[in-house]
């Protein structure tokens, strides 16, 4: 398994400078449209009843990336480094910007999923960079110790620099956008979501539809680590529900809110030369590609499977 899987690090996806304006566009789209549902109203209500949101945060930021960390030393003799990597950086994203709408057909708290995606996302600019560095170096090293590949340099301060550019401005104008112009913003939310997720899949089809054969022959193998990988974190958020005691509603949001990650945010960061230069990444891009890609479409599947389950299972208090 190890062995073909290293076949996925000769993907080479090449978007040139026009293509990747479009791409960073994209990205500054989508996180426009996340933003637009970010209310300073939701800030203020986390205060009134913090401990389901401060425990979302918590299995969010701190769990889940550790827990991957966990699954990814545990794989270590099936997998390749760049497919622990490519999991550490979906486990660094924010929520996922459908979250709220599986959250609400879970019957779940939509004020504590919305919460939970608005902190994420407002964040993501600084935990998403710092969590993929601390956990990704971490394993990196670790790994090096027990074996020949060379330790992997991951650089802090240029991703931290351009994630603050191509998230934090789209952010800053979609709050601005939404607190000056209300009744617009409720027109093309709903539009805006369900754009981003076609963008997602159109750039996906398009980045590897010159790669299509190398994801046929590798796709069981893919399919299998994601949904470990994200069995695990849809559990995380369940169980650290269940082990603090809060509402059924409440523990719904969170499985869904944990388990839904902005893997779209993921692949297009890879996509990033600035990012991810190809003179550190190079020949090493395929396997998290893959990864982060699958799971952008898997966790669209598990979560209404998830959602399906909890509508006919009774709340009890």
């Amino acid at each position: 398994m190890k062995e073909q899987l290293e076949a996925l690090n000769g993907l080479t996806i090449n978007f040139g400078q026009g293509g990747m304006m479009i791409v960073n566009i994209i990205l500054a789209f989508v996180m426009f449209g996340v933003a637009l549902g970010i209310k300073p109203q939701t800030f203020k209500d986390v205060f009134k009843n913090p401990k389901s949101v401060i425990l979302g945060i918590f299995l969010q930021w701190v769990a889940l990336p550790a827990i991957t960390f966990a699954i990814a030393l545990a794989l270590n003799p099936l997998i390749t480094p760049m497919i622990a990597l490519g999991m550490i950086l979906v486990a660094s994203c924010p929520g996922g910007n459908i979250s709220n709408f599986i959250s609400s057909l879970s019957k779940g708290n939509i004020e504590l999923s919305v919460s939970m995606t608005a902190i994420t996302t407002a964040f993501a600019p600084i935990v998403t960079p710092f969590n993929f560095f601390l956990w990704g170096s971490l394993y990196s090293q670790i790994i090096s110790l027990k074996s020949d590949i060379p330790t992997l340099v991951i650089p802090f301060l240029p991703m931290l620099e351009q994630i603050l550019l191509l998230l934090g401005l789209p952010i800053l104008l979609g709050l601005i956008f939404s607190r000056y112009f209300p009744n617009a913003t409720k027109k093309i939310s709903r539009p805006t979501m369900i754009l981003s997720i076609l963008l997602f899949f159109g750039m996906v089809v398009v980045s590897f539809s010159q790669n299509f054969q190398l994801f046929i022959d590798n796709i069981f193998y893919v399919f299998f680590i994601v949904l470990i990988h994200n069995a695990c974190a849809l559990s995380t958020g369940y169980i650290g529900g269940t082990l603090a005691k809060v509402p059924t509603r409440d523990r719904r949001s969170l499985t869904v809110e944990i388990g839904i990650q902005n893997s779209g945010l993921g692949l297009i960061l890879l996509f990033n030369p600035n990012i991810f230069p190809p003179e550190i990444w190079h020949n090493h891009y395929g396997g998290m590609l893959f990864i982060t890609a699958w799971w952008g479409i898997w966790h669209i599947v598990s979560g209404l499977s998830v959602a399906y389950m909890f509508r006919r299972t009774p709340i009890t208090h």
